[in-house]
């Protein structure tokens, strides 16, 4: 062979630009690059609850325990601050007139129905005494209507053996209630026996007396004769208002360990409905929900440590 041919140094390859470049028609930038940072920070809303809704929770529990009071109040119709009559004879006083009726049935000292009886009722319309009178049928029963709500003298009158007896009892007839347009009262009557008619005094003074009275109204002016419907409902609403009370209560802790303000308008909503007697329940309950659109909702750090358990980790 011939000779070894002449070798030549390595000589450097130029640098070319990247084929991307080389498409763009641009070029990668070759200083270094630059960050820059702002104060900004990344934030949530809080969720617990601001101390003014704390207070408004405190405000909201001792409105629900005024309700509850109150439902037991009303509850406990014997003993109560107001009992039934005195809360139906106040429906009373605004009902318009000749909406109530009236019906009943009358028996004898041993329980059998009294036939033809005359049952009197009689009412005072500003001064002036109105009347109305029926006679008992075959089983005892009677009806009125078209009467005046409110207080009324009831009086049963019986002739036996040539004798006039006289049952006389003081009577709250309902007003109507919720959206009935008639008010409803119905109670049974016993007239005691001829015996016990006997030994009533005469109202002349005589020894004999032809017309004969056993007069129960002086002992019924506080607390008249009623509907035991109308009792039986207003004991009811008393649990209502128990019952609602509770519920309040109940949404007031669930919006302390939660720091929901939706919950703890809730309560005040409810606690709304729990009324009472004077309405101061009710009065504070919308003074309650009113001031839960006042209560602030603050915005806390993400980083914050008292919410790091709820930022979930990578």
């Amino acid at each position: 062979m011939g000779a070894d041919a002449e070798q030549t140094p390595f000589e450097p390859v130029e640098q070319k630009d990247d084929y991307i470049d080389d498409l763009t028609g641009l070029q990668e930038p070759q200083s270094a690059m630059m960050f820059s940072s702002s104060d900004a920070v990344l934030t949530i809303e809080d969720p617990n609850l601001h101390p003014m809704g704390k207070a408004i929770a405190v405000f909201v529990l001792f409105i629900c325990m005024l309700g509850f009071l109150y439902g037991l109040d009303y509850a406990r119709a014997e003993d109560g601050l107001v009992r039934p009559d005195e809360f139906v004879y106040r429906l009373s006083l605004t009902a318009p007139d000749e909406t109530a009726t009236f019906r009943g049935t009358v028996y004898d000292h041993q329980g059998e129905a009294l036939a033809n009886a005359t049952v009197y009722v009689s009412w005072d319309e500003e001064g002036v005494w109105n009347y109305s009178e029926v006679l008992t049928d075959s089983e005892g029963e009677f009806e009125f209507e078209r009467l005046d709500p409110g207080l009324a003298r009831v009086d049963i009158i019986v002739e036996r053996d040539g004798k006039r007896d006289v049952f006389a009892n003081r009577v709250l007839l309902s007003p109507p209630a919720m959206i009935e347009p008639i008010g409803f009262t119905e109670i049974d009557f016993t007239v005691p026996s001829q015996e016990e008619f006997a030994q009533a005094p005469c109202s002349n003074g005589a020894d004999e007396c032809e017309i004969r009275n056993i007069d129960l109204t002086p002992e019924q002016m506080e607390h008249p004769l009623m509907d035991p419907g109308a009792a039986a409902v207003y004991i009811t609403i008393g649990f209502g208002f128990m019952g609602l009370s509770i519920i309040g209560a109940g949404f007031t802790v669930w919006a302390l360990k939660s720091g929901s303000l939706l919950v703890l308008r809730t309560a005040a909503a409810v606690s709304f409905f729990a009324m009472g007697h004077y309405y101061t329940a009710c009065l504070f309950g919308l003074v309650a929900f009113g001031l839960t659109f006042a209560v602030p909702r603050p915005r806390i750090p993400l980083t914050d440590p008292r919410h790091q358990d709820e930022v979930p980790s990578s």
